[in-house]
């Protein structure tokens, strides 16, 4: 099972993501793919081929099977709905031209994307699904009247047709109603139209239909020639070869209507049904078109991530360029306040940056000359210059970005089931349709040719099957669309699929469940002394430390905008502290080792050390002129909104434990402020992963959630990974889903999506099947002898058109999914 598979923490392929090999100056840590043997490199390759002229799951399962079975390939996934294939294979037996040409010789067309080309600069794709909705809704709209007006000219020819041959009545219970309601209507508001000769109605009528086929219906047949070409059928089989007989069928019944009067049969055209069918199948593509460019919305707004210039150092002095202009080795400029436009080598300067968002680090990283920055981190304090290094598509978030694409370009497993009926659906109906035409050929009490070709031609139109193939890549593309706008990336629609089934939910402490970031959390001053004091001159003279304590109490000195003063002969103790003169006085902070190096007695407050430490705070004592002034508490607090994600995860029935490398008395205390009963301390990596086993052999279906580099092989052995963007690359690389928000809520918010994701995708499948297994009988005439009734091609067409736009529709429900959490972000 998919669900409950031990993976190796090292070895298993997780996502496209591994492919982009993370640079190794960006990170301190060796990546999994460093583990294996030096002499040979990363061997899989993972690229995405436009596929264009897939209109079904029968196109989609014939590409994917090809491919699959190509020389090389190890893993190929072929989305309907993007036109699109993500293909995984190796470079020594297979190129993207080799698989270009695999795909167009199942006689689709595809090309090879270009070279290196920044994932966020793809903007074709975008353009291409933009311009394939335009060109369908103008047909739909267009050939919508068409049949509107056919079906006008139509109703004096079926009314001719009952007078030119008594009981040659349909039995179509749609026409019959229109006939019989209609019909006095149309005589009295357009008595005109029923004084127009038949033949100059047939007339107009062949003409109508015939701009039609050409225009707004055309690709259905160049399709379907392409597909009979490399002895194949899909969808535009179906379609064409049910248009096409009904065209000659009523061909025939305009230019000779004696050989059907001859025989009792009145000379019926399908003229207006050839129309409305294609009309029907066009509306339907329109709301695929449409589903696909609503998707492209969430990539745009990862894209607004990645600064658009760059102040870049010329002869001539700084001059901003648009990021496509700068090129390695460029030097750069960034001031206070800026993000890191590229990644690159610190040339001059000093700043601290932060690199939460990418590293995980808990407090901005000192950089200096030789020291490595990436593209997207924030400048704190001061201006430095860079030399450009990693540029385009192997900046980290446009590789987030391309992950985001091939993400909605994967499969989900529970698309297997749709596959594989797909690849033998089309010969299995058009088997159908010659059946139903020989039984009523021969069964039929009258005109048996006519309604054996029209029950036929009923079976071919209402069996397309768009819907199957729409039902799981609709879902997958707005759901993981739906998740970019609450900040959960998902790796594919395999990650989608298993988040749902989790049971158990493994957190890590540090930078998940807690901020990740020193702060101060108590000042307990000596007896007359005023805690503002006390923290001003802390602050004061921690200015010039970089220890993280010190930035926590000089954040929040500035946080409560407190006036700090310089100190004057700083000095820095390593292991125990700082020291210097603020305000005029002599002043010392830091540990026990430097108050008992000064000779400062700590034991007055002895009680309230005693509390902090059972709290789990490290204490900072401060001196002033010798005596002791008081302690200031700092931790690492536990995010505000951690109580409320285990509180949720638990109200949806998932078991929550703590597990981290921390010692029992602290994991405790942040276990307790959180509400997680159970508590794993004091394990090493390699421990993490044990309890990933463990849970994995007891049945449970286990996600870990995580931010280190210490993270990393659980997030790969669990049945989810689940990893903070704000992390280290590798814990993001490891992971099936990634937070880009630094919130544990966000945990609950992937698997409340997954689980109404994938009852979405059950739902699609469902009907998709029900309607065809309902549908094909009802087509072929199976409630004739009990009802009398029998489909026309028309109600086919409308009836399958339904089922995709059901499928479409059910899936952008998605779109309107509400969080669990409000958000004001």
């Amino acid at each position: 099972s998919p669900l409950t598979a031990h993976r190796s923490p090292l070895t298993a392929h997780r996502s496209p993501l591994t492919a982009f090999n993370l640079r190794a100056d960006m990170s301190n840590s060796v990546k999994p793919e460093q583990s294996n043997t030096a002499e040979k490199p990363l061997a899989k390759v993972t690229t995405t081929l436009p596929v264009t002229g897939m209109t079904c799951a029968a196109c989609q399962a014939r590409v994917q099977r090809v491919l699959s079975s190509a020389a090389g390939v190890e893993d190929a996934s072929v989305n309907l709905l993007l036109g699109n294939a993500t293909v995984t294979y190796d470079p020594d037996e297979a190129s993207p031209e080799s698989l270009v040409d695999t795909i167009r010789s199942t006689g689709y067309g595809s090309d090879v994307p270009a070279m290196n080309q920044p994932a966020m600069e793809d903007h074709e794709g975008d353009r291409a699904h933009e311009e394939e909705f335009r060109d369908f809704r103008l047909k739909a709209v267009v050939s919508l009247v068409a049949a509107a007006v056919a079906m006008l000219l139509s109703m004096p020819l079926m009314t001719a047709g009952e007078r030119l041959v008594a009981g040659s009545g349909t039995s179509d219970p749609f026409m019959q109603w229109t006939m019989h309601h209609l019909t006095p209507l149309l005589r009295s508001i357009l008595p005109g139209l029923y004084r127009i000769a038949p033949g100059v109605l047939l007339g107009m009528l062949l003409l109508l239909t015939l701009s039609t086929m050409l225009w707004a219906g055309r690709h259905f047949y160049v399709r379907a020639f392409a597909a009979a070409r490399h002895r194949a059928a899909d969808m535009n089989t179906l379609i064409a070869l049910g248009t096409g007989a009904a065209f000659l069928y009523s061909l025939i019944a305009t230019f000779y209507p004696g050989a059907f009067l001859q025989r009792g049969v009145a000379p019926d055209v399908y003229y207006d049904a050839i129309i409305m069918i294609i009309a029907l199948i066009l509306v339907g593509n329109t709301l695929e078109a449409r589903a696909k460019r609503q998707t492209s919305t969430a990539l745009r707004a990862l894209v607004r991530l990645q600064p658009a210039t760059a102040r870049v150092i010329t002869p001539g002095g700084e001059v901003e360029l648009p990021l496509d202009q700068v090129h390695a080795g460029t030097v750069v400029i960034v001031r206070p306040g800026e993000r890191v436009p590229v990644d690159g080598i610190v040339t001059r300067g000093r700043s601290a940056v932060d690199e939460s968002m990418l590293t995980g680090e808990s407090v901005p990283v000192m950089k200096s000359e030789g020291a490595p920055v990436i593209g997207g981190t924030m400048n704190s304090t001061g201006t430095f210059q860079l030399q450009a290094t990693t540029l385009g598509s192997a900046s980290v978030l446009q590789r987030i970005v391309q992950l985001m694409r091939e993400a909605q370009g994967s499969r989900a497993p529970i698309q297997r089931l749709a596959d594989r009926i797909s690849s033998i659906f089309v010969p299995v109906v058009v088997a159908a349709s010659i059946l139903t035409f020989v039984g009523w050929y021969f069964l039929a009490d009258q005109a048996p040719f006519v309604r054996a070709f029209a029950a036929a031609v009923a079976v071919l139109i209402i069996a397309c099957p768009c819907a199957m193939g729409l039902a799981v890549p609709t879902a997958v593309m707005v759901a993981t669309g739906r998740g970019a706008e609450w900040g959960l990336l998902f790796k594919g629609g395999e990650a989608l699929e298993r988040a749902h089934a989790i049971t158990t939910v493994l957190l890590d402490k540090t930078g998940t469940i807690t901020l990740g970031k020193p702060a101060v959390t108590d000042i307990v001053p000596a007896a007359g002394i005023d805690p503002d004091h006390l923290l001003r001159m802390a602050a004061s003279l921690e200015q010039r430390s970089e220890h993280p304590l010190a930035s926590a109490i000089v954040d929040e000195a500035t946080r409560r905008r407190m006036p700090l003063d310089e100190p004057v002969s700083f000095e820095s103790r390593p292991g125990q502290g700082v020291t210097g003169i603020v305000e005029g006085q002599t002043m010392a902070l830091g540990n026990a080792s430097l108050m008992q190096a000064l000779g400062v007695v700590i034991a007055p407050m002895q009680r309230e050390i005693d509390r902090l430490s059972r709290a789990a705070r490290s204490t900072m004592y401060a001196a002033i002129n010798g005596d002791l002034a008081g302690i200031i508490a700092v931790a690492d607090p536990v995010k505000p909104t951690s109580r409320a994600a285990v509180d949720q995860l638990t109200q949806m029935g998932i078991k929550v434990v703590l597990v981290t490398g921390d010692n029992q008395e602290t994991a405790a205390a942040v276990a307790h402020q959180a509400g997680i009963t159970e508590v794993v301390a004091g394990v090493l990596p390699g421990g993490k992963v044990e309890q990933v086993t463990l849970r994995q052999a007891a049945g449970e279906v286990v996600a870990m959630v995580g931010d280190g580099v210490n993270d990393a092989p659980a997030l790969a052995q669990a049945d989810v990974g689940i990893s903070m963007a704000s992390g280290t690359d590798i814990a993001v690389q490891a992971g099936d889903v990634t937070l880009m928000r630094s919130d544990p809520r966000s945990v609950a918010e992937a698997i409340h999506l997954s689980r109404r994701t994938m009852r979405t995708m059950r739902q699609n499948l469902f009907w998709a099947f029900v309607y065809n297994i309902i549908g094909m009988p009802i087509a072929a005439g199976v409630l004739y002898p009990v009802l009398g009734v029998q489909l026309s091609p028309v109600l086919a067409s409308a009836a399958m058109a339904l089922s995709s736009v059901s499928v479409v529709t059910n899936s952008l429900r998605l779109k309107r999914l509400a969080p669990l959490y409000a958000r004001k972000d």
